[in-house]
């Protein structure tokens, strides 16, 4: 499978143990919680395929602070993307995604 990695300002982004931020290795997506000014810098994406030994760069995001405090587009929701169905073995650990966004 592949696997995901950000890069914040031309730095690995670590977020392993990270309370406000988090990888989906599902969809690669970052999720930051309760933005903060050091937070601001431009986000990479880096997706690599381990069985071909390739990685690709998408292009610099930036993130930047609003003044005015608004979301924008985006309001509360939440976003659920579950398989249809999820199969486990007994005793394995198993991860579902559920994140709410929004103010």
């Amino acid at each position: 499978g592949l696997s995901y990695r950000w890069i914040f300002n031309n730095q690995t982004l670590y977020v392993q143990g990270d309370a406000r931020r988090f990888v989906s290795q599902e969809t690669g997506n970052l999720y930051i919680a309760k933005v903060e000014p050091s937070d601001v810098g431009n986000y990479t994406c880096v997706v690599t395929n381990p069985k071909a030994e390739q990685s690709v760069w998408g292009p610099p995001t930036p993130l930047t602070l609003r003044s005015d405090g608004l979301m924008g587009e985006y309001e509360p929701k939440i976003e659920v993307r579950f398989p249809e169905t999820t199969y486990a073995a007994k005793g394995s650990s198993v991860q579902l995604e559920c994140f709410a966004l929004g103010k």
